[in-house]
């Protein structure tokens, strides 16, 4: 039986832990605590002033301003892995963490499945390589497309809230995030190693796949080279552009058939992620083009970009792979913020549709704006006739123009007060009162209809009459509808696709 270890943490309060080592990382050993409500985490090595006080003004000035300052606070605990004391034993720092919720460690596995085993830790790497999420994850346990797209979401809005604090995570990589397919949810890791630019120097330089090029070019300078590059939030923007596309397309957008060095595979790597890099699906230049014949099976059908190219995630999110793997690859100063990707995220969630195969894998696919709309993962054609609801605002109550911005219809589907009006948050400032549906959507025979359950203004502003909460509007095509006519209301414009 492990002993008990009870410490005075630096700010007073008692920490209990078993002396006894449950996991180990890079650089530190992890402890549980008797309540199995935080775990300690200890340094091997010793920790210099410059660290000390590094970690002292995370888990002080840094974790006031995100978590205790503001009434949203409670909602970044859910997303970070953050940590709340510092403690010293044996004469070694350690940190005491939060011990990460129960959805993020596998469960419901069966005994004899032979890879994964229940209780393992979901590390973002199983989901975000095809030849890992092919072989080893349980079918039941890989989530839809728009789980998927939700647990981008989180990751997105998690950076963005980092950056608005004036920090960095520095090594973003699927390694540093647990994530849960099945909920949507997401945890960033490692974030006692937060970078703070101009302040404290980075500890390391990121995961390999994942450091920004200019970073990995410049990776043999000295630190005190005004050539060096060093991760900061720029960099934080490309690695958070990969873990997107790798998890929702399951392949890195730098891994192609074009080999750099044939002779050094060091040297080819650091030239294939630094000073060569060159995306996969480039429109212009297919230097660096997959070569289809060389990938294993398990590595198909999402490793053929091809078969299964980045355009499938939508436009809103194609436009932001461009800024990302074109655009800003070789430029940091124009890859796409933290909150570009969670407002493309966003709407990217309100285009899914549902595959009317129900043995498809994906579940949900991103409507391809065509009219013969199909599945990409299964191939399946949408049959049927599909709603689709085009927003539209007056921005000082006159003509309402197009916010390039669409609502996919399916039956059963809600919706929101930020629907209805652009001025109404989607994210964590959104009110308990906002997150309760307004509407709802249905096939009700043989049309599509929409129920208004919590719009007083809504109006039909073609047949010119209200529509009362409890009753309903047809969705023909052409149709107009207003939701709101307050300052952000929007009005929508129904457009049917028949097949």
């Amino acid at each position: 039986m492990a002993n008990k270890i009870t410490l005075k943490a630096q700010d007073g309060s008692t920490v209990e832990f078993y002396d006894e080592i449950k996991a180990q990382g890079g650089v530190k050993d992890v402890y549980f605590s008797t309540d199995k409500t935080y775990v300690v985490q200890f340094f091997r090595e010793k920790i210099d002033a410059n660290n000390k006080d590094r970690l002292a003004s995370i888990v002080g000035q840094y974790r006031e301003k995100i978590f205790l300052a503001n009434s949203d606070g409670g909602y970044w605990k859910n997303l970070f892995a953050w940590p709340t004391k510092i403690v010293e034993w044996n004469g070694k720092i350690g940190l005491v963490v939060p011990f990460f919720p129960q959805q993020f460690f596998f469960s419901g596995v069966a005994d004899t499945w032979p890879y994964i085993k229940n209780g393992q830790e979901k590390n973002g790497k199983w989901f975000a390589s095809a030849k890992l999420i092919n072989r080893f994850v349980p079918e039941d346990q890989k989530g839809t497309y728009l789980d998927r797209l939700h647990m981008c979401l989180k990751i997105a809005r998690a950076m963005r809230r980092l950056h608005a604090a004036g920090l960095a995570h520095g090594d973003l990589s699927y390694n540093n995030v647990l994530v849960d397919p099945l909920s949507g949810s997401a945890l960033i890791l490692d974030d006692d190693g937060l970078v703070v630019p101009g302040k404290y120097p980075p500890e390391v330089i990121g995961t390999p796949g994942f450091i920004a090029p200019e970073v990995l070019a410049t990776k043999t300078l000295s630190i005190s080279d005004p050539n060096k590059k060093l991760p900061k939030i720029a960099t934080d923007r490309y690695q958070l552009a990969v873990l997107i596309y790798t998890f929702l397309l399951n392949r890195h957008p730098l891994d192609g058939g074009k080999v750099w060095d044939v002779d050094d595979p060091q040297k080819d790597d650091d030239m294939r992620y630094g000073s060569k890099a060159l995306f996969i699906e480039h429109p212009t230049d297919k230097t660096n083009k997959v070569k289809v014949d060389q990938l294993a099976k398990s590595q198909l059908p999402q490793g053929d970009p091809s078969k299964m190219p980045y355009t499938i995630c939508g436009p809103y999110l194609k436009e932001l792979f461009d800024k990302a793997f074109i655009d800003g690859l070789h430029n940091p100063s124009v890859r796409p913020t933290a909150l570009q990707w969670e407002e493309a995220l966003v709407k990217t969630c309100d285009l899914v549709q549902q595959c009317q195969n129900p043995k498809c894998e994906a579940h949900w696919y991103v409507f391809d704006n065509t009219t013969k709309p199909r599945c990409p993962f299964c191939g399946t054609e949408y049959k049927g006739q599909l709603p689709i609801l085009n927003f539209y605002y007056a921005p000082s109550h006159g003509k309402y123009i197009s916010e390039n911005y669409r609502l996919m219809v399916y039956d059963k589907q809600t919706l929101y007060k930020w629907h209805s009006n652009n001025l109404i948050p989607c994210n964590e400032k959104t009110s308990d009162e906002d997150k309760k549906p307004v509407g709802d959507f249905h096939f009700f025979k043989g049309q599509w209809i929409l129920i208004n359950r919590r719009l007083p203004d809504m109006y039909d502003a073609t047949d010119k009459k209200p529509i009362a909460i409890g009753q309903y509007v047809p969705l023909t095509d052409g149709r107009k509808i207003l939701l709101d006519k307050g300052q952000g209301g929007r009005l929508i414009v129904v457009q049917l696709v028949n097949n």
